[in-house]
């Protein structure tokens, strides 16, 4: 972002993400719901394509994971809600209205951290999802648009947050801090590739120590976490420019190209009252009970904001170690899992895990838990060079071994010959050896050049095959000399 995007003006930013609830069946009908792979228009029906004289049923699991989804937010789930009809005319949308909620949502209020810094949630609502164009734009032959009704009526929830966010990269942290909940309750998939989570984000800038807010722009229908930030940036830009102009900010919707890197305008910005909301009469009024929601609550999991400040406590690692640990949940399982499997300090495993594994695991494309070296194997690699019994860089090629050939660390340097020789009389031996044989080094370390006694190190190493243990044979060679 321009540097004057955060002196003399000050960026708003809220953020209004869609969601699809992890269930089997659609939010008013018995279709399959993640039908995103399937051919199209295969998981649909007379409801859910609004054929004449059809009713809505409402989905149980639906609702029940809405308020899970709400709770892991720490939102109030709200006594009453109510279905509304959200009428605009669109192709994908088969019925004319979208069944939403509106003036009495599911759940309101709530947060989520990002650092030191609690992002408000507005209200999250559930509502029904419309279906997808399919253009085939190029030529005249193939000049139109195809409608394929798979995702019409699809579960979801509608997160809206408060505009707290201040900078392209609070956004990013935010969404990437929702996600984790998400995931980890078992909500969302939270697919971006499958449409399983979009993000439409508002942005507006005002001078530095102004209260009131400026006027913003939303940009729709971002699939990526990077298109999110991205076009924050530079609508940012385009606003300030604008304003330093002597121009005016629209209120508007506007569109994100990811090839230009901008963004241009859509429509003019809809009000609430363009979209003529009122109830759904065939749907009554959704009253959760309170044994319903406390049972739902009690069944959430540890959420990553909550083992995040565990594992740092528990095993003493640094915030920033434990927020890598916890970006998804198998990491942190695999983390916990390898610490309870060896005596071993947490440090080097978090090294070896985020460095190693994850480095070998993102070039071949795998994720954590299909990772061909189990936790407890690592631990074991770690044992064996923190205990000594290899060196660091021979831990490197057994772990190599390990992850090619999936077998145990302790049987790969089993099999090899590679441990680290540590006896003390070999050592010894060894080092006198080397004394003996290179007396100018030994001349030169006494005399005060702490640099000399790497060739004697280095002796012993060769003669040793690598396998002498460093630090003991530094020590004994200092010793030795002195």
């Amino acid at each position: 972002m321009a540097e004057h995007a955060t002196t003399e003006f000050e960026t708003v930013i809220g953020l209004e993400i869609h969601v699809q609830l992890n269930t089997e069946s659609k939010l008013f009908c018995s279709c399959l719901s993640g039908a995103a792979d399937a051919k199209p228009n295969t998981s649909i029906c007379p409801v859910c394509t609004a054929q004449p004289g059809t009713l809505p049923v409402l989905n149980r699991k639906a609702v029940e994971l809405a308020i899970k989804a709400a709770l892991a937010l720490n939102c109030k789930i709200n006594e009453r809600c109510v279905f509304a009809r959200k009428n605009y005319f669109y192709p994908d949308l088969p019925k004319g209205y979208q069944i939403s909620q509106y003036e009495l949502p599911l759940a309101s209020g709530g947060g989520i951290s990002i650092g030191e810094k609690t992002i408000g949630i507005t209200r999250l609502h559930m509502e029904e999802d419309a279906g997808k164009l399919l253009h085939a734009i190029g030529s005249a032959e193939l000049d139109y648009s195809l409608v394929d009704f798979n995702r019409c009526g699809a579960p979801l929830a509608e997160i809206v947050s408060e505009p707290d966010m201040r900078s392209p990269d609070e956004a990013y942290a935010y969404l990437t801090a929702l996600k984790a909940a998400l995931q980890w309750a078992g909500i969302s998939n939270c697919d971006m590739e499958k449409g399983e989570l979009r993000a439409d984000v508002n942005v507006s800038v005002r001078p530095r120590g102004q209260e009131k807010f400026g006027v913003k722009a939303e940009i729709k229908n971002l699939n990526s976490f990077k298109a999110v930030k991205d076009s924050l940036a530079h609508e940012t830009d385009r606003q300030i420019a604008l304003i330093k102009s002597g121009g005016k900010v629209t209120q508007e919707t506007r569109l994100w190209d990811d090839r230009e890197g901008k963004t241009f305008p859509m429509r003019s910005k809809e009000e609430a009252h363009d979209y003529r909301y009122f109830p759904d009469p065939d749907l009554v009024p959704l009253s959760p009970s309170r044994e319903l929601v406390e049972g739902l609550k009690a069944s959430l999991p540890e959420l990553p904001d909550a083992r995040r400040k565990r594992i740092a406590r528990e095993y003493s690692v640094s915030d920033y170690d434990a927020g890598v640990l916890t970006l998804e949940k198998p990491l942190a399982d695999y983390f916990e899992t390898a610490m309870k499997a060896e005596k071993i300090p947490a440090k080097p495993l978090v090294n070896w895990l985020t460095n190693d594994l994850l480095g070998r695991l993102n070039a071949d494309k795998r994720a954590v838990s299909d990772s061909p070296v189990a936790p407890q194997r690592l631990a074991e690699l770690v044992a064996l060079v923190e205990s000594g019994k290899i060196s660091g860089k021979m831990g490197k090629e057994v772990f190599e071994k390990a992850y090619s050939s999936g077998q145990s660390p302790r049987e790969i340097v089993e099999a090899a010959g590679l441990s680290q020789v540590s006896d003390a009389s070999l050592l010894e031996a060894w080092a006198k050896e080397a004394i003996a044989a290179n007396g100018k080094a030994a001349a030169d370390f006494r005399a005060g050049n702490e640099k000399a006694a790497g060739a004697l190190v280095g002796f012993v190493m060769k003669k040793s095959g690598g396998k002498a243990n460093p630090a003991a044979l530094n020590a004994m060679i200092r010793k030795l000399l002195a």
